[in-house]
């Protein structure tokens, strides 16, 4: 069985709510910008707290932001 990933649509939500840039999404959400891009490159799986942090952001449910395969 190989490696899980998580998978998310952070990039394609911060292009939706109005081109936020990851520096933006970052203060939200209490983490660096760096956390933001290896989220968003998927070599980081973020904490469940993050997890919801980042869906409350964007006002969508955590399903809408991250998938598990």
């Amino acid at each position: 069985m190989g490696k899980q990933k998580i998978k998310n649509q952070i990039r394609r939500l911060r292009f939706n709510a109005n081109e936020m840039t990851q520096e933006e999404l970052a203060k939200k959400a209490g983490v660096t910008r760096q956390t933001i891009i290896a989220l968003e490159a998927q070599k980081y799986s973020p904490s469940l707290e993050l997890a919801f942090k980042i869906a409350k952001v964007f006002n969508v449910p955590l399903e809408k932001v991250f998938q598990y395969n």
